[in-house]
């Protein structure tokens, strides 16, 4: 369980970087935009984020 764990959070590290790697302005530019946003705002795109792994999580097991 735990080297399944540790290899999903390598792969979630691999495609958070993928953006700042290939488009260093545009990342910098939508955390502009997210720095900018509400707390209720941030929260909302967290829970969706969070449904859709569950979701996918769900799908693919």
């Amino acid at each position: 369980m735990s080297n399944k764990l540790l290899m999903a959070f390598a792969l979630m590290l691999v495609i958070e970087g993928i953006l700042p790697f290939l488009a260093p302005a545009a990342w910098r530019e939508t955390f502009l935009r997210l720095a900018q946003m509400a707390d209720g705002q941030i929260r909302f795109i967290g829970l969706t984020s969070m449904l859709i792994g569950v979701a996918l999580l769900v799908v693919f097991s």
